[in-house]
């Protein structure tokens, strides 16, 4: 988060710490916002890696677990850096700019995974930097999201994980214009990007000189709310966020990512890939990410262990992603023992501690082969 930007946020009532907007003012009436009307929030728990270069494409191909070649102007996905073993190291969500391509994480992970990017580089032609600074991120979320972005931006994609840019026609000269003689020729310049997520949630990601602009815009329209609301969106819509303190935890199709489209099983080899397609076709998958919620006075952490009686003292699980719900206490995803979720109750830090209410996600877990 640049200064500027910090500034402008902090002068609009937002408490800043480690460079993400935790609230304006009263995070509890902000998550009941979210659940109920539309919200604005600022995206800075995450940043942005920049990957350009004439090989970028095939660089990332033989990387990640997607395929990067459905990567489009119009197109966005998720994908993982996974290690060797199939576990992963990120995930992320990825759209391009122009021929670059962007890859959003979340922001401590950023600086990491761009040294282990540029491991690889060797002698393609190819460039991985940091572009936290020069994007900001915005979330739009809640029922009125759609027509607040379309006085704004204009036409809006219309399927999930579709971007559509904007472009503005401002004044100015072209001197490859036959009109820069006369000052009046028009030039496009980008200002921002707008990606749908859902129906009814949508991230624009512009640059830090049209943020406070078009910030002032949404507002007038949408309540301001602290980063931990989106997080708590991603959350109810089965959306795993790979952090700190759980890389290298789980295969994807453990949080689901096979059924979020995470993942290319046609596209060839990248690191783990032959234990992600093994786990696939063999069915030898024993743990799957579930919706959960806790309530309790102590708040879960990512890469918390769960306990079931089944495993004799055994974790039988861990939680990937929190976040305090607009009712009380905490949502959760959770990565658990298809059995132990099925069979007994699960609790948290152990078998004494609070028991976690299963919810269900809104898309559909296959049943596991016997």
């Amino acid at each position: 988060m640049t200064p500027d930007w910090q500034d402008f946020l902090t002068q609009r009532g937002a408490t800043i710490a480690s460079g993400v907007a935790q609230n304006f003012g009263d995070l509890s009436a902000e998550l009941g916002a979210t659940a109920q009307g539309t919200v604005l929030c600022d995206l800075g728990q995450f940043g942005t890696l920049r990957v350009s270069g004439e090989e970028a494409q095939t660089f990332l191909q033989n990387l990640l677990s997607n395929d990067i070649r459905a990567v489009t102007s119009t197109r966005a996905q998720f994908s993982s850096l996974n290690t060797a073993k199939g576990r992963m190291l990120a995930s992320m969500l990825i759209w391009r700019e122009g021929d670059d391509y962007l890859l959003q994480l979340p922001r401590e992970l950023c600086e990491p995974i761009r040294k282990k990017l540029s491991m690889y580089v060797l002698r393609a032609r190819v460039k991985v930097a940091d572009a936290s600074e020069g994007i900001v991120t915005l979330g739009l979320s809640g029922a009125n999201a759609r027509e607040i972005l379309q006085g704004q931006f204009g036409e809006l994609p219309q399927l999930p994980l579709s971007l559509a840019v904007r472009p503005e026609l401002v004044e100015g000269l072209d001197s490859t214009s036959e009109q820069a003689s006369t000052g009046s020729a028009r030039t496009d310049i980008f200002i921002g990007s707008v990606l749908k997520i859902s129906n009814t949630r949508f991230q624009i990601s512009t640059t830090p000189q049209q943020a406070q602009e078009l910030w002032n815009k949404l507002a007038a329209q949408a309540r301001p709310v602290g980063s931990a609301c989106w997080d708590w969106l991603n959350i109810r819509a089965g959306i795993p966020v790979i952090l700190p303190q759980t890389q290298e935890q789980f295969v994807a199709q453990m949080v689901n990512f096979d059924l979020i489209n995470g993942v290319s099983f046609s596209k060839g080899c990248y690191p783990g890939q032959e234990i992600v397609a093994r786990t696939q076709y063999l069915g030898k998958l024993k743990r799957r990410m579930y919706l959960a919620h806790i309530d309790g006075p102590a708040e879960p952490q990512p890469g918390d262990e769960l306990f079931s009686a089944d495993m004799e003292g055994q974790a039988s699980g861990m939680v990937a992603n929190v976040a305090p719900a607009p009712s009380g206490g905490y949502d959760v995803l959770t990565v658990v023992q298809i059995a132990s979720r099925d069979a007994y109750p699960v609790h948290i830090s152990s078998l004494l501690g609070a028991r976690l209410a299963f919810q269900a996600l809104p898309y559909q877990i296959p049943d596991q082969p016997s």
